[in-house]
């Protein structure tokens, strides 16, 4: 017990700490969810299973903005409907070698099946909202016996991270509540504390508890109990007020089970400290206001304050508010509107529409509504690059982060978990200890790399061109390859596309198909030279006879 009290001492300590660098970040996010997605932060352990009241939001512009972002990057980089990643090896000669290419794919497709059964999708969508949003979305994968996996994402104020010298987030913390029940459900009747076991036992099941939950690197291999020595990263769970400093539950991972994007960092930062939501604050902010505004004005323009003679007042003095009325000294000219108000409506609507173009821009709105609302049933790429160029351009270094923080860890994550449970298919030999890579096909993905699908189909139209006036220069282009490498660009599948030696037999078997055909064709003629040369008497004095004396 006094070792698990100087453990759990430890983990309050370091929650502590998190929690104070933690703290500049909350104020901003408590904004950002009142002005921008308020059904989203949890900034104290009570505030969940509550609705929030969204009370200054009067204009959705920036609600429907962040909508718009996280369903277009979650069409444009993740979408369930068709192919986003492939996986390779680094070694070019192993990755165009058949059985290889072809489990790669077995596993693709394996690896797209447990997704669509699992609730990856549902929370790679909740992710991009709060990334969009508040900079920061970590994601936690977990083993499920059922689906393989199970994902849950974690919203801004729920959590606290810590990176290492690399700046990679490894730490995670989290504190939230739990029902008597869920816990006791969840960890076991021996695991709970006496407390949380006495309100078991009266049957106050719905009694909350607060429980803390930590991940971070397992530097310490002796500071765990057996279940964890062997992980790299330890997890434990407790009960935040407790007496007995009891573990509920102890275990470790193999891998970080903790994916967590962020927008862009500054330096040496944790979180996020630039994103849409972010950007759009001021703006959102302002368009609020206006929107308030012009509706107070609306107000006042359609049922302005009143004002009436004093002897007709037979209650206390009205106000200025619309609709009101205030009692003034005799004019003669009975109950008239306090004042003459009117207000420019079209400049204040053209003050409210440029604010809500400056949130919209912010969130790229432009570019995924372009993905959405496209005529055709497919866009490509390339109509992408073309008409949005320079939005790409601006999305390129999240598209990279969002590889290397969230997709990366996600599949190497699921990959290592389908392994473990045995899913997978026997890999070739040549593939026994072969580290693999991951390239991304997605719309967005392959419109980042649409440079190098141009400059080979530009080189491949040159040489044609140059071919028809200089014959050998067809010799310096080498079609088989650029097949492979366009391929690989667009996300063919591996089976579509033969590999070299099942190229070079095909062309081999043509060769010989076509000879054989040739001799065919020469076949009739041979044979009548032959059959001429039989009928020819070479006993008379001829021609031929005369000339075989001389030869």
């Amino acid at each position: 017990m006094a070792r698990n009290q100087k453990r759990i001492d430890h983990y309050r300590k370091r929650l502590k700490s998190l929690e104070t660098e933690r703290s500049p970040f909350i104020p901003l996010w408590r904004e950002l969810s009142d002005y921008i997605l308020g059904h989203r932060g949890r900034f104290l352990v009570t505030d969940g299973n509550k609705p929030k009241r969204n009370t200054k939001q009067h204009n959705n512009t920036a609600k429907m903005a962040a909508r718009t972002l996280a369903s277009g990057m979650m069409a444009g980089i993740t979408s369930p409907a068709r192919p986003w990643f492939q996986l390779g090896t680094l070694d070019p000669d192993l990755a165009e070698f058949g059985p290889a290419k072809i489990w790669l794919h077995d596993v693709e497709m394996k690896m797209r099946e447990v997704f669509a059964q699992s609730n990856v999708y549902n929370q790679l969508h909740a992710s991009y909202a709060e990334l969009g949003t508040f900079g920061t979305a970590p994601m936690g994968v977990y083993f499920n016996r059922e689906n393989i996996i199970r994902a849950k994402a974690y919203t801004a104020g729920s959590y606290m991270l810590a990176t290492n010298g690399l700046d990679e987030v490894d730490t995670f913390f989290r504190k939230y509540r739990m029902t008597v029940g869920q816990v006791v459900k969840e960890f076991g009747k021996d695991n709970v504390s006496r407390s949380c076991l006495d309100n078991w036992n009266r049957g106050n099941t719905e009694s909350w508890v607060n429980i803390i939950h930590c991940i971070e690197p397992n530097d310490d291999a002796d500071m765990m109990s057996a279940k964890g020595t062997s992980m790299p990263y330890r997890s434990v769970y407790f009960e935040e007020n407790q007496s007995e400093d009891k573990f509920l539950r102890v275990k470790g991972f193999e891998d970080f089970p903790i994916m967590a994007p962020r927008w862009d960092i500054a330096g040496d930062d944790i979180y996020a400290t630039s994103c849409p939501g972010m950007d759009a604050l001021g703006d959102n902010k302002a368009l609020q206001l206006h929107e308030k505004r012009t509706s107070t004005a609306i107000d006042i323009l359609v049922d302005p304050p009143k004002q009436a003679p004093i002897a007709m007042k037979n209650m206390i003095s009205g106000s200025f508010l619309p609709g009101d009325l205030e009692f003034v000294p005799d004019t003669g000219n009975g109950i008239k509107s306090m004042y003459d108000f009117k207000p420019d409506l079209n400049a204040m609507a053209s003050i409210s529409a440029r604010d809500e173009d400056r949130v919209n821009k912010a969130y790229y709105v432009d570019l995924f509504l372009m993905l959405a609302n496209s005529d055709r049933r497919q866009i490509t790429a390339r109509e992408i690059e073309e008409k949005h160029e320079e939005k790409l351009l601006m999305l390129g270094p999240v598209l990279e982060r969002l590889h290397n923080e969230l997709l990366n860890p996600l599949i190497k994550r699921t990959f290592n978990l389908m392994m473990q449970a045995g899913v997978l298919p026997e890999p070739p030999s040549d593939l026994q200890d072969t580290a693999l890579n991951v390239e991304y096909i997605s719309v967005l993905a392959q419109a980042q790399k649409l440079t190098a699908i141009n400059g080979l189909e530009r080189l491949s139209t040159y040489a044609m061109n140059l071919a028809q006036v200089w014959p050998e220069a067809r010799h310096k282009f080498d079609a088989m390859q650029s097949i492979d490498e366009y391929a690989q660009s667009v996300g063919v599948a591996p089976r579509v596309v033969k590999d070299d030696e099942a190229a070079e037999g095909a062309i081999a078997a043509e060769r010989q198909q076509q000879q054989a055909a040739q001799m065919a064709e020469l076949a009739p003629g041979m044979a009548q030279a032959a059959k001429s040369m039989a009928d020819t008497d070479v006993e008379s004095a001829n021609a031929l006879t005369r000339s075989m004396g001389l030869a």
